[in-house]
C-alpha cells in the first residue's frame, strides 16, 4: 500500500502490520509520545484537505461567533421564553452553542479535566488493563481509535468511553484515579441532559417535557479524549470533520481550544469561554424535530 510522506517520497508499507503492532502495545499514541519520537509514524498521516485549517479574517470571526447563552434565570417566565428563543435560533443556524450558568460547578469542571488528564497519565500498567476492541466486554473501554482497523487514516488521540445505563453504575467498573469524578459529573450532566431537552421541546414547540417523555434523555455516553503534544502536527489530526450520531452532545473543553464547527461553509474556532459547556444538535434529534 502507498502512502505520501512529508517529501511526496512514495513508499511501500504494510498497514495492516503497522496498525497491529500500534495496537498490540496497548499504549496508545501517549505511548508513542513517552517513547521520544519525532517523525509520526505512517499510519497517522492524513491528505492535505482534511489537516488545513480555514483561517477566518477578523471581520469573518466577528460576524461569525457561536452563540453563548445565560441559563440564568429560567424560573423566570419572561426570561425563560427569551432563553428558549435563543436556543431555538442557535440549534437552528448554528447547530451548536455554548451554555454558561448551567448549573455545573466549575470546581466540578476542573475536577474532571483533571481526572481525564490523570487516567492517561498514569502508569502504563494500570492503564492496559482497561485496554480493550471489545466495547461490550466492560462498560469501561480505552483505547486508541476505536475504529482503527476501517478508517483511511489514524487519528492523535486515545479515549476511553464509558456507557452509564443507569443513575447507580457500579463504580468497581472504573479507574480508580478518575472513579469518583467521572460518577459525580456523568450524573449532573444527565440532570443537565433533562434541562435541554425541556428547553429543545419548547423551542420545537412541543410540550416541555416531550422529549424527555421518548427517552431522548435515557442511557449516557462518557467519553473522554487525550491529544498529547505531537511532533509532526502538519501531518495528522486529532480528530476530522464529522457529525455526532446522538440526541445531544454535551462538550466540556479544557484551554488549549482546537474545536470547530462549520457555519456557511467556514470552519469557525469554538473559542474556550471560562466555566462554559459547547452543546451539539446531533443526528438523531434532528430526525426526531423532524418528525415531531
Amino acid at each position: 500500500m502507498a502512502a505520501t510522506n512529508k517529501n511526496d517520497v512514495s513508499t511501500i508499507y504494510d498497514r495492516k502490520s503497522e496498525l497491529k503492532a500500534f495496537d498490540d502495545t496497548k499504549e496508545g499514541v501517549k505511548g508513542l509520545v513517552d517513547a521520544g519520537i519525532t517523525e509520526i509514524p505512517r499510519i497517522f498521516y492524513h491528505p492535505p484537505d482534511e489537516y488545513s485549517i480555514h483561517n477566518t479574517s477578523d471581520s469573518e470571526e466577528e460576524q461569525f461567533s457561536v452563540p453563548v447563552i445565560d441559563l440564568k434565570g429560567l424560573s423566570d417566565p419572561t426570561k425563560r421564553k427569551g432563553i428558549v428563543a435563543a436556543v431555538a435560533e442557535a440549534s437552528e443556524s448554528w447547530g451548536f452553542f455554548q451554555i454558561v450558568n448551567h448549573g455545573i460547578s466549575v470546581d466540578v469542571l476542573e475536577e474532571i479535566k483533571d481526572g481525564v488528564r490523570g487516567f492517561f497519565q498514569q502508569d502504563t500498567a494500570v492503564k492496559k488493563q482497561f485496554y480493550t476492541r471489545d466495547n461490550f466486554s466492560s462498560p469501561f473501554v480505552y483505547n486508541s481509535n476505536f475504529d482503527l482497523y476501517s478508517a483511511p487514516a489514524t487519528h492523535w488521540r486515545d479515549s476511553f468511553t464509558w456507557y452509564m445505563i443507569t443513575p447507580t453504575p457500579k463504580t468497581e467498573d472504573l479507574p480508580e484515579v478518575c472513579r469518583e469524578i467521572l460518577v459525580e459529573y456523568s450524573n449532573q450532566v444527565r440532570k443537565l441532559g433533562k434541562l435541554l431537552f425541556e428547553l429543545l421541546s419548547e423551542a420545537l414547540g412541543l410540550k416541555q417535557s416531550h422529549l424527555n417523555d421518548i427517552d431522548c434523555n435515557e442511557g449516557l455516553l462518557v467519553t473522554g479524549h487525550y491529544y498529547p503534544a505531537c511532533p509532526q502536527p502538519e501531518l495528522t489530526v486529532g480528530i476530522s470533520k464529522h457529525a455526532d450520531r446522538t440526541f445531544i452532545t454535551v462538550l466540556l473543553q479544557d484551554n488549549v481550544g482546537g474545536l470547530q464547527v462549520l457555519h456557511h461553509n467556514m470552519w469557525i474556532d469554538v473559542n474556550p469561554v471560562p466555566g462554559a459547556l459547547v452543546v451539539n444538535i446531533g443526528d438523531f434529534l434532528q430526525v426526531a424535530a423532524y418528525i415531531k
